[in-house]
């Protein structure tokens, strides 16, 4: 008996290059249309991508594993109401509640005047902050720490966007502001962590003037290899006292955060 299974599906030439990348290539064909395979999996990833958008940000879960480390953490929100004003008016969660700005505004001299503000917003992915923010924040912090750098406490944001950072790091006059944010998903990306970085911030400050590295996650840029970039770019902010389109990334491979780097020869 020939037990020989012959295929229906048609592969494309370029099946190979798969290999390289989650990208959505080379998916060959099934008479005109997907393969069954393909389908199932392109129905998949959609449905994470809408989890990703739609999961509520488990700030406590953040804020505790964030306190085991050692630093302390503020929990905030933005001026939306829900997630679906959220969606439909970027504006409002790019400025903090009413109640969000009082708390900042009350605090003591303490927490104001820092180097360095770190905030945390779910932003656009849920997933990719529970995932992916906690060891990025505890390694970045603790290379501040190491290069003698001050920082105010961790600020979460509940239904932010990446200019909400501005307000939170000019009611705490820091001189320089970063921003975890779940990106926007991807069809094979649900999880992946934004960082942008602004010198001088404060409310009104636009694009131009951020630093953003993209796509921090397992099988994208590493939290090892984000934190020295963002470390690199923090501590060139600093010396040039700027940062966005006029500050260039020509970190050396062997940069390491905050230590004096080798002479080229």
């Amino acid at each position: 008996m020939n037990t020989t299974r012959q295929t229906i599906v048609t592969e494309d030439p370029w099946a190979e290059l798969k290999q390289f990348t989650d990208a959505r290539i080379s998916l060959g064909r099934c008479g005109v249309s997907l393969p069954l395979s393909e389908s199932l999996a392109f129905r998949l990833a959609h449905a994470q991508a809408r989890d990703a958008v739609l999961q509520p940000f488990a700030m406590d879960a953040v804020s505790s594993a964030l306190e085991r480390q050692g630093h302390s953490c503020l929990q905030l929100h933005s001026a939306v109401a829900d997630r679906g004003e959220f969606l439909t008016r970027p504006d409002l969660g790019r400025r903090l509640s009413e109640a969000s700005r009082e708390r900042l505004r009350a605090l003591g001299p303490e927490s104001r005047g820092a180097d360095v503000c770190v905030v945390i917003s779910n932003g656009l992915s849920s997933r990719a902050v529970h995932e992916n923010a906690v060891p990025f924040a505890v390694q970045f912090l603790d290379s501040l720490r190491y290069g003698g750098l001050s920082y105010a406490p961790v600020c979460l944001v509940d239904q932010g966007r990446v200019a909400v950072g501005d307000e939170v790091a000019e009611l705490l006059s820091a001189r320089l502001v970063v921003m975890l944010i779940g990106e926007r998903p991807g069809l094979s990306s649900p999880n992946s962590l934004g960082v942008y970085m602004t010198f001088a911030p404060r409310v009104g400050v636009t694009d131009e003037a951020r630093n953003c590295i993209s796509n921090v996650r397992e099988g994208g840029l590493s939290v090892d290899m984000g934190v020295r970039k963002l470390a690199y770019l923090v501590e060139n902010a600093f010396a040039m006292r700027l940062s966005g389109v006029q500050l260039k990334d020509k970190m050396p491979s062997g940069y390491l955060p905050f230590r004096p780097q080798p002479r080229l020869a």
